[in-house]
């Protein structure tokens, strides 16, 4: 098998990224969006030890949860892997898909995997669209499929109606101001819940000098509750506030949460609490807990409601500014976010008998040092938050190494037609 190569293929199952997994005379063929059940005719791309990467040219015969993506551009833009997949069959591609992922970690799951659906239209509470321009064309939206072109979306049916009138004024706005306009890179959208606050933040390569001209653009979209620019280099890159304040809220299991447009949130409006809810349930009530990567005290404030006392650590500044003014606002005085990384934090605190400890870290997982760490103190539970199958089953398979058995698992589907899927996993000491 050669680039070039054009093939006739059958897709044998879903893997993680959104590929689909074929086989052509015993070598495994992986297939952007192939369907399971699809046959399709493909052109190799590249191939590597063990395996091929091929596009899809036609679609000889369509698997049976097939359907029509309603986005009219998901051939191109790469915001989406699953449009054109049944919903429902979306839910159990994804429980098998996490299944096989911990398999191939070492860590067996037998029991049912329950997924949490969502609506699948404006779930999206945080946007990040990028901007292309060039010989005096701009577009502004996601990027093509494997590639750094941007796709121009008239309309992303992952973010809401007011999200989408403000990144459709923005890049016209950006088109008619060139001379301002050169230094911006993307666009940030934030949003509460309600969709009552709405902020927009263009993140720029400029200082801030040369981005306080960007304040003019807010004239373009009025009905923002705060706009401002990301300027700076290193270290010293932060917000520049042009109009209004920089802030979201959303009340989660009845906590009041703030967010900055520059803090992470999680970004499914109908799912958020559902997931919050999860942590706090699988946490046991009382004692202390840590909350590793605590943001804006998603987790931290409802489980101090419950738990002698919250500490928790987040290495980004700004979350941790947010967290503080949440948890005054809520009267808890039992938590604590402090900033820093979190094996200091975890270097750093003494351990409790009994505490608990809950860990929402990035795409890339906890990683080795840091779930030896934790295990090292001797948990009474562990409660890990993951987006990332892959890397959760990697965790999983040290933590086991460590004295530790998953318990149990859920997983919510926070980003609906793609390949992300979040997953909560209580582990419990052997």
């Amino acid at each position: 098998m050669q680039p070039g190569d054009a093939l006739e293929v059958t897709v044998e199952k879903a893997v993680y990224r959104g590929l689909g997994l074929a086989r052509h005379e015993g070598q495994v063929v992986f297939v952007p969006r192939g369907r399971p059940g699809d046959r399709l005719r493909v052109r190799v791309e590249t191939v590597t030890p063990g395996y091929a990467r091929a596009v899809t040219e036609s679609v000889l015969a369509e698997g049976p949860a097939q359907r029509v993506a309603p986005c009219p551009v998901f051939d191109q833009c790469g915001g989406c892997a699953y449009q054109h997949v049944d919903y429902a069959a979306q839910l159990r591609l994804k429980e098998d898909i996490l299944r096989e992922s911990l398999a191939r970690a070492g860590v067996a799951w037998e029991a049912p995997i329950p997924v949490k659906g969502s609506p699948e239209e404006a779930w999206r509470t945080r946007a990040a669209f990028h901007i292309q321009h060039s010989g005096g064309a701009w577009r502004l939206g996601l990027h093509v499929e494997g590639t750094h072109r941007v796709v121009d979306l008239e309309r992303c049916l992952q973010v809401s109606a007011g999200m989408n009138r403000t990144q459709r004024a923005l890049a016209r706005a950006l088109a008619e101001r060139p001379q301002w306009a050169r230094g911006v890179v993307s666009l940030d959208l934030a949003e509460s819940g309600d969709e009552e606050q709405l902020v927009a933040a263009l993140e720029t390569d400029t200082d801030a000098s040369e981005a306080a001209a960007l304040a003019a653009l807010s004239d373009a979209t009025p009905w923002l509750t705060g706009f401002g620019a990301v300027v700076g280099k290193g270290a010293r890159r932060r917000y520049l506030p042009l109009r209004g304040e920089p802030y979201v809220e959303t009340t989660v299991l009845g906590v009041r949460l703030r967010a900055h447009v520059r803090s992470f949130f999680q970004a499914n409006r109908f799912l958020v609490e559902d997931l919050a809810r999860a942590v706090v349930e699988a946490t046991p009530p009382g004692g202390a807990v840590l909350d590793l990567y605590a943001g804006v005290g998603l987790f931290a404030l409802p489980l101090a409601v419950r738990a002698d006392s919250v500490r928790g650590v987040e290495i980004n500044p700004t979350a941790v500014d947010d967290a503080a003014h949440n948890a005054r606002r809520a009267r808890l005085d039992n938590v604590r976010v402090s900033a820093g990384d979190v094996r200091q934090g975890l270097a750093s605190w003494r351990p409790e008998p009994g505490e608990r400890i809950v860990l929402d870290p990035p795409r890339t997982g906890a990683g080795a040092d840091v779930v030896r760490a934790v295990a090292g103190r001797r948990p009474a539970a562990v409660v890990y938050v993951s987006c990332d199958p892959p890397t959760l089953g990697r965790d999983l398979r040290v933590f086991a190494a460590e004295g530790y058995r998953l318990d149990a698992l859920q997983a919510f589907d926070m980003f609906p037609d793609t390949h992300h899927l979040e997953s909560v996993a209580r582990l419990l000491p052997l």
